[in-house]
């Protein structure tokens, strides 16, 4: 798949399919097309799809997802 605008899982970072990322909503983060316009690597909560600070995301990784 494609950089951006598909599902990736928290678990292992890695895309999966729509139809995974559908049906697990709670351990995927729908990722927007297109560049981010910001910089430097920050989490977010898969559950929640928020932005959370580095410390909840390392003692989090299995429902939280490493961007850079």
């Amino acid at each position: 798949m494609a950089k951006g605008g598909g599902f990736r899982s928290a678990g292992t970072g890695r895309y999966v399919s729509a139809s995974n990322g559908r049906s697990h909503p709670r351990t995927t983060v729908h990722e927007a097309a297109g560049k981010s316009g910001s910089s430097g690597t920050h989490y977010r909560s898969a559950i929640s799809g928020r932005y959370v600070t580095t410390k909840h995301g390392k003692a989090s990784p299995g429902t939280t997802v490493r961007e850079e």
